[in-house]
This record gives structure tokens, C-alpha cells and sequence, in this order.
């Protein structure tokens, strides 16, 4: 799904927009296993017939249900609402559902792209990509970061293109039809 087009200025393309990586839904995952296993033992010992029955199987869906929201549905739901997407101009950060929060960071304000991967984070392929700027926020932390050592060499390609087509506009005649 391509990020939508209402916010990128005319001459802005998206260059890539991820999500955290897979990795982080593991344990939502693992807890919807547990959770299910869970509640099929709690259904099997339930008392045999009746209202205890019942009243027992209404307790396990609801405990089953309110765990499974918290635990499993929350993380995905939040993977899927954060988006790190880059253009041509910008880094834009999307995160949440009903807190939405947003960063976005000018190529030309970006002073340093750094990236960090454990072990594990190399055995994956994620890390954290970590973008210093220019400005009071000044560092912004994305954490596991899809391939976080080739975002950060893109990252890096998409500043100096931008610092190029700037030049480039600020001094038309100087570049030519080439641009170099």
C-alpha cells in the first residue's frame, strides 16, 4: 500500500515506506497461542453441565477476549500504524491509532543517519536507525528498522540527491541538463 499522495508535495515521490520489522509481532503472536491454548483448557475442565457451566465459559471468553485485545491485537494494530516512510524530501514518522503522532524531518535538517544491530538484530535482518537533525527534537530513534544498515545507505543517497536538486535550483545555470 503506497503512503497517501495528499501529503507529498508535487515534485515529492516515496522512496520506501515501512513498518516496524516482523519481528516485533512475535510475542503478540506466541500470546494469541497461549491465550487460545489457555482458554481450550479452561473450556475442557469446566464443570460438566448447567449454570456453573456456563457462568464458567462466560468467565473464560471474557478473561480470553480482554487478554487477547491487550496482548495479541494491541501490537499488531500498533505495527500496522506505525509507518516510516521516505521521499525524496523528507522523513515522515506515523505512529498510533488513538494518540497519532507524527515527525517529519527535512533531508536538508538530517545532520547524521546512524544504525545499531545486535546479534539477533543481524540474524533477522532489523536494527535501529537512528537520524539526528538539526532543530529542538534533535535525535529520532526508529527501532526495528526492516534492514536498518541498507535504510541508513538510502537514507544517506536520498540527502545528498536532495542537497543536489537544492543546488541545482537555488543555481540553475551552473549544473546543466545533466546535473553534474
Amino acid at each position: 500500500m503506497s503512503y497517501p499522495e495528499k501529503l507529498l508535495a508535487d515534485d515529492e515521490r516515496v522512496v520506501e515506506h515501512l513498518h516496524p520489522h516482523w519481528i516485533t509481532l512475535v510475542p503478540a503472536t506466541l500470546w494469541f497461542l497461549l491465550i487460545c491454548a489457555a482458554a481450550g483448557v479452561g473450556a475442557y475442565f469446566a464443570p460438566d453441565h448447567g449454570t456453573q457451566r456456563t457462568v464458567v465459559l462466560i468467565v473464560i471468553t471474557v478473561v480470553a477476549v480482554l487478554l487477547f485485545l491487550w496482548l495479541s491485537a494491541g501490537p499488531w494494530i500498533r505495527w500496522r500504524t506505525t509507518h516510516f516512510v521516505l521521499t525524496t524530501h523528507r522523513v515522515l514518522i506515523r505512529r498510533g491509532v488513538l494518540t497519532h503522532t507524527g515527525r517529519d524531518i527535512a533531508l536538508q535538517r538530517i545532520n547524521d543517519v546512524a544504525f545499531t544491530q545486535s546479534l539477533w538484530d543481524r540474524m533477522v535482518g532489523a536494527g535501529t536507525l537512528v537520524i539526528e537533525s538539526a532543530g529542538e527534537h534533535g535525535q529520532e530513534a526508529l527501532k526495528n528498522v526492516p534492514h536498518s544498515d541498507q535504510v541508513q545507505q538510502s537514507l544517506n543517497r536520498l540527502i545528498e540527491e536532495d542537497d543536489l536538486r537544492r543546488s541545482r535550483q537555488a543555481h540553475p545555470g551552473r549544473y546543466g541538463p545533466e546535473g553534474g
